[in-house]
C-alpha cells in the first residue's frame, strides 16, 4: 500500500502545475503534500533553495497570471525505496507550455524524501536538476 500511495502523492504533486485547457494551477496543494518546514532545493541550472512558502508563491503567479500556459510536469521513470516510515524516490521528468508566447519545455531529475506522519505520507524534502 505504501508504493501506492508514494505513487499517488507524486502525482499530484505534478498535478499541482497543470494549467492546460484554461485550468487553473493549484500550485497552493504543494503546502498540503509537505511537511510545512519541508526543504526544497534546485541544484541546476541556478542553485537554490527554498522554503514551502518561497517556492510557493512565485510559481502560483506564473502559472495563474497569463504567462505561462498549456503547461504540465510529468514523470517519466522513478525508483522508489521505501524502508519504514521513510521512502526516497528518484525519477526522471518532462514539462512543457507556452512561457510569454514561446515554446517551453525541458526535463531533468527530480528527488523527494518522503516520511509516513499520523496524516499519512508527506514530502519532506525535494530537489531538482533540470537538463541543460
Amino acid at each position: 500500500m505504501s508504493k501506492t500511495e508514494i505513487d499517488q502523492l507524486t502525482a499530484e504533486f505534478f498535478g499541482a502545475f497543470d494549467n492546460r485547457d484554461g485550468r487553473r494551477a493549484d500550485v497552493a496543494r504543494i503546502r498540503r503534500l509537505m511537511l510545512p518546514q519541508g526543504v526544497i532545493v534546485c541544484a541546476a541550472p541556478t542553485f537554490t533553495v527554498y522554503s514551502v512558502e518561497e517556492f510557493v508563491e512565485p510559481r502560483e503567479r506564473l502559472l495563474n497570471d497569463g504567462r505561462l500556459v498549456g503547461f504540465a510536469e510529468w514523470e517519466t521513470s522513478e525508483r522508489t525505496e521505501i524502508v519504514g516510515g521513510i521512502a526516497t524516490r528518484t525519477g526522471e521528468y518532462r514539462k512543457s507550455g507556452t512561457l510569454d508566447g514561446r515554446p517551453y519545455g525541458g526535463g531533468g531529475t527530480k528527488t523527494f524524501q518522503f516520511v509516513r506522519t499520523p496524516e499519512g505520507w508527506r514530502i519532506a524534502a525535494f530537489s531538482w536538476h533540470d537538463e541543460a
